[in-house]
């Protein structure tokens, strides 16, 4: 274990425990000075990410995640495990759960300019955020190493705004807030969702990265028989995570599959009629919905379509939605 961690993380560029502690717990060392600057990041992190997402803007966005200090305190928990110090953990997941209100709420605030609810449906900084699967776990895994190694290592410091991009926490909390602000509350829990899973991986990742570099061994640390049960707390916060992700993902995949092959269908349904086009399937749900432009408004026989699609399950729905090429000027 010691080679692996020399190799990991050198000697020489390791930073003592005290440092890391010092770097990760805001209630150590310059108090006022830390959580002044946590405080006034969060919010100014949190408008933006508002703002950005309202607008649809990705360099917003972007913005946004680069200032946000959530990570901070969120590793603090994870070297609190590592250290069986329950104090830091303690303190830091207060820390989070204050953020997390915090930016919650501006979010709402900013609802009061959305003029249209419905328009979210087509906003990509929300519909990228509300359907979270295993993907996202995966990148938020690899995120959260790479920031645990970026904090344990003096030379990995310029990599940290590319990995506060990556990790992606106070983006969600803002579509929490502005969804929850008018009312769409299935958005708003599947951004929520996406910040827990982007939590839970990044004090995993951290805890794994804390114990290689070898903080679980300092003489001011915990035996492990003190720490077993905050990993298994951990590993069951993660199975729980990992659970409606994992169904999410094969939802997702499914209706992807059948949303294919209800396209195929349907264009060669409408191909007899020069004058019909698909332009697109929607779903709602299980149910599918054909959108199908005419001159006209007039279609094939559905019995054709509905003979087409027998290979589907039972319990999707399928309609068709006629759209005509119709334009009226009026002044």
């Amino acid at each position: 274990m010691s080679r692996l961690s020399d190799a990991l993380i050198p000697p020489s560029q390791r930073l003592t425990s005290d440092e890391l502690h010092d770097t990760l717990n805001l209630g150590a060392g310059e108090v006022g000075r830390k959580r002044s600057a946590f405080l006034i990041m969060l919010v100014l992190s949190a408008i933006i990410a508002a703002a950005g997402v309202l607008g649809d803007s990705t360099a917003t966005v972007i913005g946004a995640m680069i200032i946000a200090p959530l990570a901070t305190p969120i590793l603090g928990i994870a070297l609190g495990i590592v250290v069986g110090q329950l104090r830091l953990v303690v303190s830091s997941l207060l820390w989070v759960l204050l953020g997390v209100v915090l930016v919650v709420a501006i979010g709402a605030m900013f609802a009061v300019f959305v003029a249209d609810p419905t328009a979210l449906a087509s906003n990509s900084q929300i519909t990228g955020r509300t359907s979270p699967g295993l993907l996202d776990l995966a990148a938020a895994l690899a995120t959260g190493t790479a920031g645990a190694f970026a904090m344990s290592r003096r030379d990995l410091s310029t990599v940290l705004p590319g990995v506060a991009i990556a990790i992606s926490l106070v983006p969600p909390l803002g579509v929490v807030g502005v969804c929850a602000g008018v009312g769409e509350w299935d958005a708003a829990m599947g951004a929520l969702w996406l910040f827990l899973s982007n939590v839970v991986a990044l004090i995993i990742a951290g805890s794994i990265v804390f114990t290689l570099a070898g903080y679980a061994r300092e003489p001011s640390s915990l035996p492990t028989a003190r720490r077993r049960r905050a990993y298994v707390i951990v590993g069951i916060a993660a199975v729980i995570v990992v659970i409606p992700l994992a169904f999410n993902t094969v939802v997702s995949f499914a209706l992807t599959s059948w949303g294919l092959t209800i396209r195929d269908a349907a264009q060669d349904w409408v191909g007899s009629d020069a004058s019909a086009s698909v332009a697109g399937v929607n779903w709602v749900g299980v149910n599918a919905t054909i959108d199908v432009v005419t001159e006209d408004g007039s279609i094939p026989d559905t019995a054709d379509l509905a003979t087409a699609l027998d290979g589907l399950p039972e319990f999707v729905g399928v309609s068709v939605r006629v759209q005509t090429e119709a334009e009226y000027s009026i002044r």
